[in-house]
């Protein structure tokens, strides 16, 4: 029995987060318009300026003097991060559905097409992307990127596919689940997983940028790695409870063990560095701990505030 698929796009919106990309945005829009192709689809391109420190609001202006038809312009009042401007432009998109992309043509746009299709006449309600390698990408970065998906899959009960991408085509109603999430620590990719629905990964060779160096550090990416293991899973509080438990047991044996050997010998156990050893361990564990609950509770800090995700300086219809 054949299935019909509802999902009919008329419009569709496509959301570009961009911070200092004044060199990347000309080619961008040139190279989208060259590649895709959808006849009967409107589309608007969502540009969200992330506080940039370049040019590239100017440049925006500049595109959206051009291209008024296609061009949409939000500019923060400040840098707030990518996942800032990832939900702004999804709160601002109005298409049937929505796609997210890089503007330094890292995803590829001709994947748009084929995208559009799978979601029109396949049973699915998202097309992610996946890259196959890592090829141009510093191989420190690539394994711990590897040891990320590997560790985040085995204590978090939201599957992440390793490889995948922002980039990915929605439907209108799974774009509005996700929007319901409204919590100010955002992890994407996350969330995209969390809220379900039918996906299909396209896997691509890598692509380097366009233009431009990555704004992604080593650190940025180990800070936004410790953000999605908080976000989606309690495991290290219970990493925190069982260590203690265990460091509990040991400490009654070892106490049982002193108590004999004192009233059978009449002396207890003897060994100043041992001891200081033991109470080395103890506080640097019993600090480690506290660490793990201090990023919990600053997270739960940041939520309670009920700050926006955002502020936006300037927005353009």
């Amino acid at each position: 029995m054949s299935v019909t698929n509802p999902h009919s796009i008329k419009t569709l919106s496509v959301v570009v987060p961009c911070y200092n990309e004044q060199e990347s945005l000309p080619i961008f829009v040139d190279e989208f318009l060259k590649r895709v192709t959808l006849p009967d689809v409107k589309i608007e391109c969502i540009f969200v300026d992330d506080g940039s420190k370049d040019d590239t609001l100017a440049v925006l202006r500049d595109l959206q003097s051009q291209h008024p038809d296609l061009v949409r312009l939000i500019s923060f009042s400040r840098n707030f991060g990518k996942e800032s401007a990832l939900y702004a432009g999804l709160q601002a998109a109005t298409g049937d559905a929505v796609a997210v992309m890089d503007a330094d043509l890292q995803d590829p746009p001709e994947l748009l097409p084929e995208m559009v299709r799978l979601i029109t006449e396949e049973d699915y309600d998202c097309v992610g992307t996946r890259r196959v390698d890592r090829k141009g990408e510093p191989p420190i970065r690539s394994f711990f990127a590897r040891m990320f998906y590997r560790l985040i899959n085995s204590i978090s009960d939201t599957e992440m596919v390793d490889g995948a991408r922002d980039y990915r085509l929605m439907t209108r109603q799974m774009v509005d689940s996700i929007l319901e999430l409204s919590e100010y620590n955002r992890f994407s990719k996350g969330l995209f997983s969390w809220v379900g629905y039918k996906t299909h990964y396209m896997e691509f060779d890598n692509v380097e940028r366009v233009a431009g160096e990555t704004h992604w550090s080593f650190w940025n990416l180990f800070s936004y790695s410790i953000t999605g293991i908080i976000n989606f899973s309690t495991f290290p509080l219970k990493i925190a409870t069982g260590a203690g438990m265990v460091a509990f047991a040991v400490a009654v044996v070892m106490g049982i063990i002193i108590f004999i050997r004192t009233l059978a010998f009449g002396d207890a156990v003897a060994g100043w560095t041992s001891q200081v050893l033991i109470i080395l361990f103890l506080g640097s564990f019993q600090l480690l701990s506290l660490g793990i609950i201090g990023e919990y509770i600053g997270k739960i800090f940041l939520e309670t505030k009920r700050r926006p995700v955002y502020v936006v300086r300037e927005e353009t219809p």
